[in-house]
């Protein structure tokens, strides 16, 4: 009822609900349970079922062979016992069921090593048979009768450290059961003059040593390889946070949701504006917030910490870029499905990219499905850039090149969607609020003596 002046009365306090009232409501306890328990029942999936046993999973981990071995003859006949490890490695079921071999010359290894083509490399020497047949007394060499023949893994720890171990773990074994079917083929054919002592026995049973040896050692201060993986990660969430502070804060401004810091809680009366422009508007801030964020990202990672980083610039460029990627997906999220696009953007560029990624456990050896996912998951294309930049010399065919293109492809894809979406919703008149309840809502803000202060009144001014 109006007052004797004619100004509207206010209402009567409403009464106050108690907690075991509202504790009674069952919407109020179905809708967390259920949304916690399908999302933590998927985080549980995706990242237990990554890690928990990847030898189990693995299959094609890019392996490379060089036989650089010329041979030598025993009785008339020209032996290559670097051929026959080849073959060994290649028939050997354990082996080729878990890495992908490639027979290349030492030029061409050191080509695809160098562009992050392989985890190791296997290399057999050109006086290998030579040296092995030495041991057993079947011919001279230059080195002298005591040398023993060396088959080296060269490893590549710059394209990840638990590839280069699963890589080795596998070689490795295989390698010496080809040595001890060589020594027995070899001790046969031996005939030597006085009784081996035990240790001649032992060498000639197990005729070959192979040895580790790194490719390239990673830099100083790169987190035993780790650094580009957790740049990568971090590059995820500068753009996933500013995303969820930009949609908070343009709603907030724009009367369609509340500002509650410590004790204070405000709500601005709703404006008119279409799906399509606010997503504009919050594209545009992202645009600019994120690169701010990667920079800071940055200084503190190499300018504090000290982390290797020689080709800073290309890392802020493509990292801020990448960013703005993960922004506006987030974005487009919210836009299309609301409150629950915060979850599935929690889902799509956190939880299944970490597990997807290939950072710590190597695509070859994740499950199928992950494997699957990992050719458009950002994150993977994201690290391939990262690792390129820290660790190959910002080598374009080392990862920088697919990183650039798959991440403008994502860049497209949510303009795409976003742009069409929100687009659709306005023209079927799909508002955030019936035109009817807006200008009820504005009226009874005024009524009530909204706005307030002067930034509400310059953004309805704006109206």
């Amino acid at each position: 009822m109006p007052g004797g002046d004619g100004a509207p009365e206010r209402s009567e306090s409403p009464v106050a609900m108690r907690a075991s009232a509202l504790l009674r409501v069952k919407a109020v306890w179905i809708t967390p349970i259920v949304l916690a328990s399908v999302l933590i029942a998927l985080m549980t999936l995706i990242y237990v079922g990554s890690v928990v046993d990847p030898l189990a999973h693995l299959s094609g981990l890019p392996v490379l062979v060089v036989n650089e071995d010329a041979g030598a003859a025993l009785g008339g006949t020209q032996l290559n016992l670097g051929h026959e490890v080849t073959d060994a490695l290649e028939h050997t079921k354990a082996v080729s069921n878990a890495l992908s071999l490639r027979n290349v010359t030492l030029t061409k290894a050191t080509a695809e090593m160098n562009r992050n083509a392989a985890y190791a490399t296997i290399v057999i020497g050109k006086d290998f048979t030579r040296s092995t047949l030495a041991v057993y007394g079947l011919a001279s060499t230059d080195r002298g009768d005591s040398a023993i023949p060396t088959i080296d893994v060269v490893t590549n720890p710059r394209a990840g450290s638990i590839g280069v171990s699963l890589a080795t773990g596998v070689a490795q074994p295989a390698l010496k059961i080809a040595s001890l079917t060589i020594g027995s083929k070899l001790s046969a054919l031996s005939h030597p003059s006085t009784a081996p002592s035990a240790s001649t026995r032992a060498l000639e049973a197990n005729p070959l040593t192979v040895t580790t040896t790194p490719f390239r050692p990673l830099p100083p201060h790169s987190a035993l390889g780790l650094s580009a993986f957790y740049i990568s990660l971090i590059t995820i969430m500068c753009g996933f946070m500013a995303a969820i502070l930009v949609n908070t804060t343009v709603d907030s401004a724009l009367g369609y949701a509340t500002t509650e810091i410590g004790t204070k809680w405000s709500q601005r009366a709703p404006v008119q504006i279409t799906r399509w422009q606010t997503l504009v508007a919050k594209w545009v801030m992202v645009l600019v917030i994120v690169p701010l964020l990667v920079a800071l990202m940055l200084a503190v990672a190499v300018g504090l910490l000290g982390m290797d980083a020689p080709f800073i610039w290309y890392l802020w460029l493509f990292t801020s870029f990448a960013g703005i990627v993960i922004g506006f997906g987030t974005l487009v999220f919210f836009a299309v499905l609301g409150a629950l696009g915060q979850l599935v953007a929690i889902l799509v560029f956190v939880y299944l990219a970490l597990a997807s990624s290939g950072g710590t456990i190597p695509l070859e050896a994740l499950p199928g499905v992950l494997r699957f996912v990992a050719n458009f998951e950002p994150l993977r294309q994201i690290l391939d850039g990262v690792r390129s930049i820290l660790y190959f010399n910002a080598s374009g065919p080392a990862g920088l090149t697919r990183g650039v293109i798959l991440t403008a492809l994502g860049l497209v894809l949510w303009v795409v969607v976003g742009t069409v979406a929100t687009r659709l919703y306005d023209r079927a008149g799909k508002y955030r609020m019936e035109p009817e309840m807006l200008a009820f809502v504005q009226r009874s803000f005024a009524a009530y003596g909204a706005p307030k202060d002067s930034s509400d009144a310059s953004l309805h001014s704006s109206e």
